[in-house]
């Protein structure tokens, strides 16, 4: 068939790396080598090649990120979908589990008791977790402000975020409350991110630890 290219299924992931670092070349694009791995793998998620500009990493953010994992950090997902993507494998072996409270029906209830969406609740629930853990948000921007607002008072501080929430209500208010702490982070600017990103982000890191 006309402009089908026949790939083993073993070759696609490796040839889609390749495509995307041509067209980056081409566009002119030059990557921090030290998070390149990462843009490169939401890229390969998305299809979208304005992550190269919209990715934003504090300062040794991947490697913070690593050793957080290393030392056997558990990653918080604001949704089961995320969950699902993220390579757990990899993370068990350095002793660090994927955690989402947003289907357990005590949070769901906290929720409506308080008014509050159960993203919010459930980091709050996280944050009594006896662990440092790398927070992954891809959906809600109220996840974030959660942690944002317990931190502000002194109750809970997070080791790492992962802030790409997709959306249009309070999501590049949400990303921007993190870009001016002290907390480590990777946050996708502007409207776009997604579980799907947030757990590329995860995987790109794990990956690149073994």
């Amino acid at each position: 068939m006309k402009g089908i290219e026949f790939v083993l299924p073993e070759e696609i992931e490796k040839r889609s790396f390749e495509i995307i670092g041509q067209e980056l070349k081409e566009r002119g694009i030059r990557l921090n080598p030290a998070e390149e791995s990462v843009t490169k793998r939401v890229i390969h998620t998305s299809a979208d090649f304005e992550y190269a500009d919209t990715l934003c990493y504090s300062e040794n953010a991947v490697e913070i990120a690593k050793k957080l994992i290393r030392d056997g950090a558990d990653i918080v997902t604001d949704t089961n979908m995320a969950r699902a993507g993220i390579n757990k494998k990899i993370l068990g072996t350095f002793g660090g589990t994927v955690r989402c409270f947003m289907a357990e029906e005590d949070v769901a209830a906290k929720a409506r008791e308080r008014g509050l969406t159960r993203a919010a609740v459930s980091m709050e629930r996280a944050a009594g977790l006896l662990k440092p853990s790398v927070f992954a948000v891809g959906n809600a921007p109220t996840a974030l402000i959660a942690l944002y607002e317990m931190m502000k008072k002194g109750m809970f501080k997070p080791a790492f975020i992962i802030g790409v929430p997709v959306g249009f209500v309070n999501v590049e208010a949400a990303k921007e409350l993190f870009l001016y702490s002290d907390v480590p982070y990777i946050i996708n600017r502007g409207r776009k991110g997604g579980s799907n990103v947030a757990a590329a982000i995860c995987n790109a890191i794990l990956y690149s630890m073994v």
